[in-house]
């Protein structure tokens, strides 16, 4: 059974629409950039509130707790088969905001043994949707699209 998710797409008007995409961190992600960063997102817990989960891992995987309209924008399905349920809510970060994520640990290098600890995502900032539509999971990008057309 394929994994389910919920994540947030925050977006400023400056004046120009902007997206905030987060890039994975660890190993091996570590040279990867188009096709790599996604909308800050993860697990929903059992009998949890998409939106609430959504919100959940925003604060978990950037240390910020975005709030305001937030505009339902479906779910998509990626590659490997996870289910995303995605939000978009206008907001801007606190000039002096560092990116705080939580951890996770994983063997590195491979087959040595040795654990490692890495944050769950290493950088994140805001994209015009040019360049948010090649840097985003493409099969995220489908979440740029409807927030485009809802904000027309």
């Amino acid at each position: 059974m394929s994994q389910t998710s919920a994540g947030i797409l925050m977006f400023r008007l400056s004046p120009d629409l902007e997206l905030f995409l987060a890039h994975p961190g660890g190993p091996y992600w570590t040279n990867k950039d188009e096709g790599a960063w996604s909308i800050p997102k993860g697990i929903i817990e059992e009998e949890e509130d998409t939106l609430k989960a959504a919100i959940r891992e925003f604060k978990e995987e950037i240390g910020f707790t975005p709030s305001g309209n937030f505009i339902k924008l479906g779910s998509i399905k990626q590659k490997g088969g996870k289910v995303v349920h995605a939000w978009a809510v206008q907001e801007e970060l606190p000039e002096d905001h560092e990116i705080k994520s939580n951890m996770f640990e994983v063997e590195w290098p491979p087959n040595t043994g040795k654990s490692q600890k890495f944050p769950e995502m290493d950088r994140a900032e805001f994209f015009a949707v040019e360049t948010a539509r090649n840097k985003i999971n493409p099969a995220q990008a489908e979440l740029i699209d409807r927030l485009v057309s809802r904000l027309k």
